[in-house]
């Protein structure tokens, strides 16, 4: 695997590569980056393309040409609005499609969110304006999210009488039982402060011109991170989330998951290079 590949072709949404970040950019400014069937599927190309070329999934820094392999994702959308939510005509489409045909699009949007939710990267989300129904499913899904103080996030599938069942799990994690189940019932906008405080985002920034150097500085924080430690850190909470066997197991677990890490060669890295202080070698950007 290659980072000098080409990227994946697109036409609504754009990437970008600068060392080890990707920018990925919504851009369909004029319907306010409303899904539809082309963007979805555009960006679970890109997800994918992203994530075979990432740290984690890789095991290595860079690539045999020394490119530097992904270590973050950055996630916006162009103009005032991140994510309207579906396009009217998918959904419009939706009421006259068959059981199978929506089964389909179902399956579509659940590689969409699974795709982003379970990225091997640090994944970013720069938003501005609203978030809604899919939205604020991209929203649930990313790892940090850097919000302007104007943005507005819905769950708002219920004003259609329908749920928010395929991102729900995503927001589910994100904002935990009696939260989701509250929002998805009142399917009404929040604000950041709301968001804040419910933990759909985590940081607030006043303009649309500060959320460029806010992500800038996530990034370079980031980088002093060993990048295969991010990934096993999604493996290592999902195992949590689903963990059905007995307390002790857990304990177990956990320090058989402690001595994989040190042992591997991320781990001696990073051990040696604090008894030698120095800098370990995933912080030479």
């Amino acid at each position: 695997m290659m980072m000098n590949d080409p990227l994946p072709v697109s036409e609504l949404i754009t990437l970008s590569i600068d060392g080890s970040t990707c920018s990925i950019t919504l851009d369909r400014e004029d319907k306010f980056n409303a899904l539809n069937v082309q963007m979805i599927t555009e960006l679970c190309t890109a997800f994918d393309w992203t994530a075979q070329r990432s740290v984690g999934a890789q095991g290595h820094l860079t690539d045999e040409n020394g490119t530097p392999f992904l270590r973050t994702i950055v996630l916006s959308g162009a103009g005032r609005h991140f994510c309207a939510g579906a396009d009217i005509n998918m959904m419009r489409d939706a009421g006259a499609n068959s059981a199978e045909e929506n089964r389909l699009d179902s399956e579509r949007l659940d590689r969409l969110f699974n795709g982003l939710w379970s990225h091997p990267c640090f994944t970013i989300g720069a938003v501005q304006g609203v978030a809604l129904g899919g939205g604020a499913g991209l929203v649930a899904c990313l790892d940090h999210v850097i919000a302007t103080s104007n943005v507005n996030i819905a769950l708002s599938e219920g004003k259609l009488g329908i749920l928010p069942a395929v991102i729900g799990p995503y927001v589910y994690r994100r904002l935990g039982s009696a939260c989701f189940r509250r929002l998805a019932m009142q399917a009404s906008r929040i604000g950041a402060e709301e968001a804040l405080r419910t933990g759909f985002i985590e940081q607030v920034v006043a303009e649309m011109d500060d959320l460029g150097p806010a992500v800038d500085a996530l990034v370079e924080e980031m980088k002093s991170t060993g990048p295969c430690a991010v990934t096993l850190a999604k493996e290592l909470t999902l195992n949590f989330d689903r963990w059905d066997k007995s307390d002790e197991e857990l304990r177990l677990y956990t320090l058989d998951f402690t001595s994989k890490m040190r042992s591997s060669a991320e781990g001696q890295e990073g051990l040696s290079s604090f008894l030698d202080k120095r800098p370990a070698n995933w912080k030479t950007e």
